[in-house]
């Protein structure tokens, strides 16, 4: 039998924890079979579940290993076994056009289930994760000092325009302005009192870069100028109302923030995160898990939580509804009490 908690083991396999994968199986007792905690079949109910330490103990009791994710195994089933081999021949030629049937042919599965398998485990596509993959080869290039156009091929991008249709998206401004830091983006900022301390507004000319909260003005400013060192920072005390309106009126419910233009620099993975976060409901609350569960991913509860720890668009993106499993606070960019605050506001 299970050393660990019973209940914490069931959690595991609600969630399909691959972390859990070889600490324990999980049996059931309807149909004899047992399985990994990660195992993609349809779960069970709970009381047809046992728990073994091991797959030995659950074969000695009379289960037989599932034939999907072969939990007598040490390397985990044969369909994840190839997706890593996907990933990895991705990687390795990252800067390939790579097309779906290719890789499948790779890996030995028809490009249905290669796009599903895949999927499933990695939480994108073959196609968005190479995608994904150029813009961060790209972003490293930058860094390192080499030219824009140096950067867009040895990325993988086979033209400049290929790029451009990405990089407002996942860089936040042009490839230009993010190589030098910022340099030649200009920032109109506001700043505004709320009913959890003052707020800090600023656009971009494609929409709002970010939504600060804090204890004073100068505190706001001071931030703003440590994220971005090299932008032009133009204080509108006028021209930003309407933005700081719609925030407000986030606060009150009266607005859907999934109508405001944002600009922000995001990955792929951070920005299934956010519109996860949008879709909570006001006054409501969200575990990490949940989160995770929600997108896709049910293992990524620790990046759902590096996604909202980066997010810079308070209220409109709302981290503030996202707690811990145990319905605790935790973790919040401007404060816990002001993350009490705005759910405490919500639900009255």
């Amino acid at each position: 039998m299970l050393r660990v908690n019973a209940d914490h083991a069931w959690e595991a396999v609600l969630n399909r924890d691959r972390r859990c994968d070889g600490r324990f199986v999980y049996a059931v007792s309807s149909t004899k079979v047992y399985c990994r905690p990660s195992c993609h079949s349809r779960r069970p109910t709970r009381d047809h579940v046992m728990f073994f330490d091991s797959a030995q103990r659950a074969e000695a009791a009379g289960y037989r290993a599932c034939l999907r994710c072969r939990p007598q195994s040490s390397a985990g089933s044969e369909a994840v076994q190839r997706v890593e081999r996907a990933r990895c021949y991705l990687d390795e030629h990252a800067d390939q056009p790579i097309t779906l049937r290719w890789l499948a042919v790779q890996v030995g599965l028809s490009p249905f289930h290669l796009q599903r398998a895949f999927t499933r485990e990695v939480g994108l596509s073959p196609k968005a994760y190479q995608g994904a993959k150029r813009m961060e080869r790209f972003a490293a290039s930058l860094k390192r000092g080499e030219t824009v156009t140096s950067a867009t091929y040895e990325a993988g991008f086979g033209s400049s325009s290929r790029l451009y249709e990405r990089a407002n998206a996942d860089l936040g401004m042009t490839p230009s302005a993010f190589q030098s830091g910022g340099t030649g983006v200009t920032l109109r900022f506001t700043i505004a009192p709320t009913v959890v301390g003052h707020m800090l507004v600023a656009i971009t000319e494609r929409g709002i870069a970010t939504v600060r909260l804090g204890d004073t003005p100068a505190a706001l400013v001071a931030s703003l100028q440590h994220d971005y060192p090299k932008a032009i920072l133009c204080r509108d005390r006028t021209g930003l109302k309407k933005h700081v309106r719609a925030i407000l009126q986030c606060f009150t419910g009266e607005m859907d923030a999934t109508f405001l233009p944002l600009d922000v620099k995001a990955t792929a993975f951070q920005r299934k995160v956010w519109q996860a976060l949008q879709q909570i409901p006001r006054g409501q609350t969200r575990s990490y898990q949940e989160i995770a569960r929600s997108i896709g991913q049910p293992t990524a509860a620790r990046a759902v939580a590096g996604a909202c720890a980066t997010n810079r668009i308070a209220v409109a993106v709302p981290c503030h509804r996202v707690v811990r499993g145990d319905g605790n606070l935790a973790g919040y960019r401007w404060g816990l009490q002001r993350k009490k605050q705005l759910l405490d506001l919500e639900r009255t």
